[in-house]
């Protein structure tokens, strides 16, 4: 049986870096993305390919598919984890600016997904999963970009589950709480009934389970990992 091959855009730091270490524990074999050379130097470690580039850029993220196939040959689990999109005050956000937001949280998505469906049909199945953030359904106006597509993805996630489960390719959401992969002052670690910030170990180990064959009859699902955060039942 061929090794498996986890895809992960923004696999260089923080979350997707841990989400890759996780991935190399389940002895999977490794493609990653993100915009300086974390994500090289983590790919020499676990043995893995990777590819510089950021998500909103359809060049980068064509061409970080091309090589994984070109090494592999297949696809079983994509991660998608991008940064954190332009803030401000509501109606003061430029234009540029939600055209902005779109392109680095929504578009990634759907266009990873239109690269990786068919490689995933013809393989019989594969996971997807996209981490966004523990507001997505509890909106908030200190992040107004991330409160509108973020909540998109879900949708589109419902969507894709909907219309892909009959090839058993599934999709799903982590919406992680407040994490130590960011420098974030106690006050956000106290709103977690843990009084704590969750570790990115923690959350890759979440991320791991829905991209591998351990979640296989969970799809369309947004799940939160957010230590009591949002009171959204």
């Amino acid at each position: 049986m061929k090794e498996k091959v986890c895809v992960i855009v923004g696999g260089g730091k923080g979350m997707g870096a841990a989400v890759a270490r996780e991935m190399n524990k389940r002895h999977y074999r490794l493609a990653l993305m993100s915009p300086s050379e974390n994500c090289e130097k983590l790919a020499n470690e676990l043995d893995g390919i990777a590819v510089r580039g950021k998500a909103e850029n359809a060049a980068d993220t064509q061409a970080l598919f091309d090589a994984t196939m070109e090494k592999y040959g297949r696809i079983d689990s994509l991660l998608i984890h991008v940064g954190g999109p332009p803030k401000g005050d509501l109606l003061d956000i430029a234009d540029e600016d939600w055209i902005k937001a779109n392109e680095m949280v929504l578009l990634p998505v759907i266009r990873m997904s239109k690269l990786v469906t068919p490689i995933m049909k013809d393989q019989g199945g594969g996971s997807i999963v996209n981490i966004t953030t523990f507001s997505a359904f509890e909106p908030s106006l200190t992040f107004p970009t991330s409160s509108v597509y973020r909540v998109g993805v879900s949708s589109f996630t419902k969507l894709y589950s909907d219309r892909y489960g009959s090839n058993n390719i599934r999709m799903n959401c982590l919406l992680p709480g407040f994490t130590d992969s960011l420098d974030l002052p106690q006050k956000f670690a106290d709103m977690s009934t843990f009084k704590r910030l969750a570790s990115a170990e923690e959350q890759a180990r979440a991320a791991a389970f829905l991209l591998s064959d351990d979640s296989t009859y969970i799809t369309g699902q947004s799940i939160r990992s957010d230590g009591g955060v949002t009171r959204h039942m």
